[in-house]
């Protein structure tokens, strides 16, 4: 047995050689049995929770590759023998490599999980946010990734000042390029996030109005009430005066009308009492006032307010449709009519004008020939 032990190989004895095994061999068989019981019961505590995280870190822990981590053993298994310096940097890079490649693959799938477990919320309570959410993912990998690379790198001994300023320029450059694209990028997620609005909202964007469909990564889309399609880029929409009807509790109406000059102050006093009676009886309205404004070229105007208690335009068009043949009812009752624009011309009188009619001699004469 100590004539096998004191065998060399390369210039390492058989003992060493065993020791550098070990350190591949163990590293593997714990990643091959160890780590899928470590899983399975991680994973059966997670499902007792109602926390997403532990969901996640099962998800990063089965992205684990037994050959990267073979890879990663390499490093402490090179100290066990006696190499060549270009050997040993040859292997200490393989396994710089792996361990960073192994680190960046369990972050992503971590970051993946957990955007989806929040993009399955969403989906029940806010579709028009699985966009962002996705875009947010993608976002968040990159950075990890590029974090990662550049760590790499300085550990395999490049220059990463260099490397992160050239990075640098060359990002401000893209971004001038692109940064319409870009604004427009940046403007869907702070639609998102903000939520001024969302699928299904009715909106006023200045003089353009409809219901929301799509919220994209560019654009938005609109429904107008006459059935076409309106689109908006989200740079635009951010940075537009925008009015969430949808939003709304409740919604004000104001409206006017007028009557004739005709009617007495006593039917002009009882007007007010019968606008709030004819409102009061619709159930989703509620009275606000009614008051006698002024007098009009050819009306006695009136100004009524009240507010609906849902913001269903239909319902608001159907109660107002309800509050004027009432109001025509009540001021029949009342003996009162509605105003139409009329102009009434008043002659003054004068004494008559005496008129003669005097011939001229010429004239006479004339005939008198004839």
């Amino acid at each position: 047995m100590q004539e096998v032990l004191d065998l060399t190989f390369a210039g390492n004895d058989v003992l060493a050689w065993a020791r550098a095994a070990l350190w591949i061999v163990g590293t593997v068989a714990l990643m091959k049995f160890l780590l899928p019981v470590v899983i399975r019961r991680i994973a059966r505590w997670a499902a007792g929770t109602t926390t997403r995280l532990d969901d996640a870190v099962v998800k990063a822990l089965r992205a684990v590759r037994w050959w990267l981590v073979a890879l990663v053993a390499l490093y402490p298994a090179s100290h066990e023998l006696a190499l060549r310096a270009a050997t040993t940097r040859w292997l200490s890079s393989a396994a710089t490599i792996a361990f960073f490649l192994q680190l960046a693959l369990c972050a992503s799938a971590f970051i993946t999980a957990w955007f989806a477990t929040m993009r399955q919320d969403s989906l029940e309570k806010d579709p028009s946010t699985t966009s962002a959410l996705s875009i947010l993912n993608f976002i968040s990998r990159v950075v990890v990734w590029g974090i990662l690379l550049l760590l790499l790198l300085d550990n395999l001994g490049f220059d990463v000042n260099a490397l992160v300023a050239g990075l640098g320029i060359g990002g401000i450059a893209i971004g001038l390029a692109l940064q319409n694209i870009l604004g427009d990028l940046f403007a869907s997620l702070s639609i998102v996030l903000d939520k001024p609005f969302q699928v299904g909202d009715f909106v006023v964007i200045d003089d353009f109005s409809g219901t929301v469909e799509n919220i994209g990564l560019k654009t938005t889309r609109l429904r107008s009430l006459s059935g076409e399609v309106l689109v908006f880029s989200n740079g635009d929409l951010t940075r537009s005066r925008l009015r969430n009807y949808k939003l709304m509790n409740e919604r004000r109406i104001p409206f006017t009308f007028g009557l004739t000059f005709d009617a007495t102050p006593e039917q002009l006093e009882q007007v007010p009492a019968a606008v709030k009676k004819v409102i009061g009886a619709q159930p989703q309205a509620r009275f606000d006032r009614a008051h006698f404004t002024g007098f009009g070229d050819s009306s006695l105007d009136f100004e009524v307010v009240y507010w609906m208690q849902t913001p269903d335009y239909a319902a608001y068009r159907d109660v107002q449709q309800a509050v004027n043949l009432g109001l025509m009812r009540e001021f029949a009752v009342l003996g009162v009519d509605f105003a139409f624009p009329t102009r009434t011309l008043m002659f003054s009188k004068q004494s008559p004008v005496a008129v003669s009619l005097a011939q001229a001699q010429g004239a006479t004469a004339a005939a008198s020939g004839t």
